[in-house]
């Protein structure tokens, strides 16, 4: 198993509840994020210090910055997967509507329902059809459909991931055989059939050609009135097409990873209030 695999298995089993029957909460119900004074370590290495960020409802957040500035650590540790990692550790809160997803009282799964992700890497399970995929997470989280709401799902997922018209005739034929822009489309499919409030994308369209990263960003787009989105991105170019707000991020000199400036995606293109923000997004380093 690749380890984009077993991050994906890991981001639905972790600590699996019991069965349950549960319904469905209705599309539409994006949730604000709220992180507050999180540091991150990776054992006595510390990668992040006191990040604070408002991620809005119904919004798409951005998350910019040079390679090794604790962009997606902070972006995992605001589903819980950064546990994972034994070495692992935290301080600080992640807020869901006023809820600290880290509170003891809380189950990890409830937050992975709430709080999906889709990985730089598609990788869709190897062993299941299209169809198969995009329910793994309903069957793994212990909901229950009957078979015409488990159709009208698939449908409704995979049409809001653009990818609908593409398989429909294939439902059957393993999600692996697809291309990649199609497979990422399909884990973007599968994460939105549990009904998240919050989607957190990795670099989504890394390994993807322009046409593929043009219908994913157009995915995004479509998907921003029903689910709050925060993607990490170095494509300035993409960061701007697709994203209300950014956040940009740094290490200097050895320092752990801090955001340097946060605003509105337009302010932060075009009025930055720190140079160092300027120099970055102008392609003068990075």
């Amino acid at each position: 198993m690749t380890d984009t695999l077993a991050s994906e298995f890991d981001s639905w089993f972790a600590q699996p509840d019991a069965a349950e029957e549960q319904p469905l909460r209705p599309a539409g119900q994006p949730a604000t994020l709220d992180a507050r004074e999180i540091s991150a370590w990776f054992g006595t290495h510390k990668v992040l210090d006191r990040v604070s960020l408002t991620m809005p409802a119904g919004h798409v957040t951005a998350l910019i910055g040079p390679s090794g500035c604790g962009k997606s650590t902070f972006l995992r540790t605001l589903n819980r997967m950064h546990e994972l990692v034994p070495s692992a550790s935290l301080a600080g809160e992640v807020l869901l509507d006023d809820v600290d997803i880290y509170d003891a009282a809380r189950r990890i799964t409830d937050a992975r329902r709430q709080i999906g992700m889709v990985f730089q890497k598609p990788n869709p399970f190897p062993a299941m059809s299209i169809q198969d995929n995009v329910l793994a997470g309903l069957a793994l989280t212990g909901r229950k459909l009957d078979r015409g709401a488990r159709v009208d799902l698939v449908e409704e997922t995979l049409t809001k991931a653009g990818l609908w018209n593409e398989v429909k005739d294939r439902l059957r034929q393993p999600g692996g055989g697809l291309s990649g822009g199609q497979q990422q489309r399909l884990c973007i499919a599968r994460s939105l059939a549990v009904r998240p409030r919050v989607l957190l994308m990795d670099e989504p369209c890394s390994a993807l050609d322009p046409t593929s990263t043009r219908r994913i960003e157009q995915t995004i787009t479509e998907l921003a009135t029903e689910v709050t989105i925060v993607i990490v991105t170095h494509n300035m170019q993409q960061a701007q097409r697709v994203s209300d707000r950014c956040a940009f991020f740094l290490a200097e000199q050895g320092t752990p990873g801090a955001i340097v400036e946060h605003g509105s995606t337009e302010a932060m293109f075009e009025a930055p209030q720190d140079q160092r923000t300027a120099d970055y997004v102008h392609g003068r380093f990075g």
